[in-house]
């Protein structure tokens, strides 16, 4: 039953909305209205949410987004747990957020138990682009995360991160 709900309240709707809302262009104006329709379809959702095209927010009832957040174009977001976005947070395009993940079972991932854990992305931080946020992930307030960074555990306050080394 609480499946039911969640896709009436929240998943269907969310989805048609930005379906409808992909026709359009990426500018300010339009960024600014996919944010604002889509935020009545998100658990929490604060003022100024600017939205780009071809982003999925999977399980949005367990999504909380400050204000002023700014999301680009191609972001997946997969809530299997609660994902927080703090306030003037900015995502750069084709970022994977997935606060699930598979683990193995009789040698195969596609049977293994589902690892839940909450994502955090901290105040003021900005995620830059191709970047996978793992399960159980804390970003602190004002990171940058670099291009084509994978991260999982706590990034300290303050810093710039990337897994490539």
């Amino acid at each position: 039953m609480r499946n039911i709900f969640r896709n009436l309240r929240y998943d269907t709707p969310l989805f048609l909305v930005l379906t409808f809302m992909n026709f359009f262009p990426d500018n300010v104006l339009i960024l600014r209205f996919r944010g604002f329709l889509a935020s009545f379809f998100i658990k929490k959702c604060g003022r100024n949410f600017r939205l780009g095209r071809d982003v999925t927010l999977y399980n949005s009832s367990m999504i909380d987004i400050g204000n002023n957040v700014y999301i680009a174009k191609g972001n997946w977001f997969s809530a299997g747990s609660k994902i927080t976005v703090e306030d003037s947070v900015m995502f750069g395009p084709y970022n994977v957020i997935a606060s699930a993940n598979h683990s193995l079972k009789d040698n195969s991932y596609r049977y293994g138990e589902t690892i839940k854990k909450p994502i955090l992305v901290g105040k003021g931080s900005w995620i830059t682009s191709h970047c996978t946020i793992t399960a159980g992930t804390t970003i602190g307030i004002s990171c940058l995360i670099e291009p084509n960074s994978r991260v999982r555990g706590s990034i300290p306050d303050n810093s710039r991160y990337t897994s490539l080394q």
